[in-house]
């Protein structure tokens, strides 16, 4: 790190009357101050003395500086402690924590049929996702998980993957932001909403559902719900080809993200990373293909993966991931049986809204079931699921009450994020952000 000669600037006070041309500094005077330079460094005597002489600090001397937390360039609030030398990043070490929002501990105070209002916020950019693996692990507990009507699975992959493109579109639009690419910030939200608008129309929200329940889903699709979709799978095909002509062809984009973030597949599986890190090694492990859930195993789709595990391999896996995801849900349009949409258990479901109108014994049914809950097997269960980030998985175990003794969430956010001082290392403080982005972490699932 060089600091300025200071032995030879002048400072001009002005030219006003009486303004009074400062003099260069003494040689006295500049060793003075970077003594003190040398102090705040905490150098050896021998490096300060050697600041003091050349105004130059030695190759080895290191500094650490904070980065963040500060939203847009960390993607939320999250604080990485950098060791630099020169510009180039020795060490990495990210600090977490900040949002200390307690939803583990909150869902052991909330009944198995709340619990889906907890969990969702989670990761908010997948949200749907979130309310899946709670519901899956609630009914594997309830011995119910086999009896779930057919139409509620093919919704339940339907709202998932498209999701999943929601979530991959808003990666677009804040990894084109992070890196400079600023007007991709505006297509990717464009697109996103056209998603979200189809949410909204379904669930009644564009976020933080809560339709996904344990038993099923919250309503039926709504009138139209297949021409919605399929205004979606038209609209986005000559939209993905703009993004691969406005960043996938572009040299200055390929400069930002080839070679940068470099993880290796041994590091990756010894740091339990998951989801686009893990493939962009090539290693092709996603849990729809590999542990089949819902009717995963009953669709065609090819498993993206990577070669070098760098941040342009995990940008193109997402971008090509959107376009798995549609060919899945036009299958799901050809596929989507008629009948229930919630299983038809008394103890889990409550009953249709009109009939609260009609029966005082409904009415009552209602009440409890939104009051005091159902009440859960005692057990333990773990499930995972395949979310856009990596495995997710849900720990709960239960006491027999209405709300779980324990819970866990895997969130692969988390687990993730262990591979930056990996990723950073050796690389460039200008790239820290660029690296950051590629694992596109949501901090609502690491302090979850």
């Amino acid at each position: 790190m060089t600091i300025s000669d200071l032995r030879k600037t002048t400072v001009a006070a002005g030219t006003s009357e009486g303004a009074q041309e400062m003099k260069p500094r003494s040689e006295s005077t500049a060793k003075e101050l970077f003594r003190e330079v040398g102090a705040v460094l905490r150098m050896s005597e021998a490096e300060a003395a050697q600041l003091a002489d050349t105004g130059v600090v030695s190759e080895d001397q290191t500094m650490i500086i904070n980065m963040g937390p500060s939203h847009p360039s960390t993607h939320g609030v999250l604080r990485l402690m950098l060791e630099l030398q020169g510009e180039t990043v020795l060490r990495c070490k990210p600090i977490i924590g900040y949002l200390h929002t307690g939803m583990e501990k909150t869902g052991e105070s909330l009944s198995f049929l709340q619990g889906g209002t907890n969990v969702t916020r989670m990761d908010y950019a997948s949200p749907l996702n979130n309310e899946l693996v709670f519901s899956l692990a609630t009914e594997k507990l309830l011995g119910i998980d086999q009896d779930i009507p057919e139409r509620a699975v093919w919704m339940r992959m339907l709202l998932s993957e498209l999701n999943r493109m929601s979530s991959h579109l808003l990666f677009m639009a804040t990894n084109g932001m992070d890196l400079g690419a600023v007007s991709m910030m505006i297509y990717g939200w464009r697109e996103r909403e056209e998603v979200l608008r189809f949410f909204q129309k379904v669930t009644g929200l564009r976020m933080n559902h809560n339709f996904i329940r344990p038993g099923g889903v919250a309503a039926d699709l709504p009138p139209g719900w297949r021409d919605d979709v399929l205004h979606i799978l038209d609209l986005l095909p000559p939209r993905l080809e703009e993004y691969d002509v406005l960043m996938t062809g572009q040299p200055i984009w390929r400069e930002r993200l080839q070679g940068i973030g470099v993880i290796t597949k041994d590091e990756a599986i010894a740091l339990g990373a998951t989801g686009p890190i893990l493939r962009s090694t090539g290693v092709a492990w996603d849990l729809r293909r590999d542990m089949p859930y819902l009717r995963y195993d009953d669709v065609d789709f090819d498993v993206i993966v990577g070669t070098y595990g760098d941040a342009f391999d995990r940008y193109s896996i997402r971008l090509a991931e959107i376009r798995e995801s549609m060919k899945i849900v036009r299958q799901i349009l050809d596929r989507m049986p008629k009948g229930n949409f919630r299983i038809q258990d008394k103890k889990v479901t409550p009953p249709p809204r009109a009939r609260i109108d009609e029966s005082m014994e409904a009415l009552i049914h209602h009440f409890k079931i939104f009051t005091e809950g159902f009440k859960v097997p005692e057990g333990e269960v773990y499930v995972a699921i395949e979310s856009p980030r990596g495995e997710i998985g849900c720990y709960i175990a239960s006491d027999g009450s209405s709300t779980p003794y324990r819970m866990h969430v895997r969130a692969p956010s988390f687990v993730n994020i262990q591979a930056l001082p990996h990723m950073m290392r050796g690389g460039l403080v200008a790239d820290a952000v660029a690296v950051i982005s590629s694992v596109d972490p949501v901090l609502g699932e690491v302090d979850r």
